[in-house]
């Protein structure tokens, strides 16, 4: 797992981003000040850096352009309510990867870090596919997500579970409450590829379900299942 250090002393901001970057895969360590980050940061162990400019003992840039003098290499993200062409090209200038104004949508964020991740060729674990029986939804390890029908939720259920594993297609209708023998096959057929096409268009991920000729199929991810 990627160590990530975020710098931002807003309090509230502070924690809905450090939520939702642990969603993303990455440890956090969360700061409020400089000194703070003087303290907590480790070179050895920070691979990535987000970096308010604001900062109540001072201006997040000055901490970016000592990073930088002192050989660090540590992928750093400015994400400052300083949104101006001008202020973006100081920050570039200072030795940011990337500047992000705060007023936009977090998945940016995400996508940048993604980004500056593979630039610098780091590693990171990816996250599970997630299966919520009660609200009946999938989130690819992407973080998005697709609402299910009772009946795919039925379908994912039992391919989840088995995660790895071949599922018959006697075990899938068997999941659906029908009887194996009369069950027109062709509705299983037509069902798989809806699910597969609507999970696509909702995550922009392809559902990792392998069909298994004359046997089944085999979700071939990690999964975490929430009943």
């Amino acid at each position: 797992m990627i160590d990530l250090i975020l710098l931002e002393d807003e309090p509230v901001l502070a924690e809905e981003l450090g939520e939702f970057l642990s969603e993303c895969g990455y440890r956090i360590t969360t700061t409020n000040s400089l000194a703070a980050f003087a303290s907590a940061y480790d070179e050895r162990r920070h691979q990535l850096a987000v970096i308010d400019l604001g900062l109540p003992d001072g201006d997040g840039l000055d901490l970016i352009s000592q990073l930088r003098d002192a050989g660090s290499k540590v992928g750093i993200v400015a994400f400052t309510a300083r949104g101006t062409t001008e202020h973006r090209v100081i920050g570039l200038r200072q030795g940011a990867d990337h500047y992000l104004p705060k007023g936009c949508d977090l998945v940016e964020l995400a996508a940048v870090l993604d980004a500056l991740r593979r630039r610098l060729g780091l590693q990171r674990e990816a996250l599970p596919w997630r299966l919520d029986m009660a609200p009946r939804e999938l989130r690819a390890p992407n973080q998005q997500g697709v609402r299910l029908s009772h009946q795919d939720a039925l379908v994912l259920h039992c391919l989840m579970r088995n995660a790895g594993g071949t599922v018959s297609r006697r075990d899938i209708v068997k999941a659906l409450d029908e009887d194996y023998l009369t069950y027109d096959q062709r509705r299983l057929d037509t069902q798989i590829r809806r699910l597969r096409r609507n999970v696509e268009l909702a995550t922009g991920v392809e559902l990792p379900l392998k069909t298994l000729r004359n046997s089944g199929y085999c979700f071939y991810e990690r999964v975490q299942i929430q009943s």
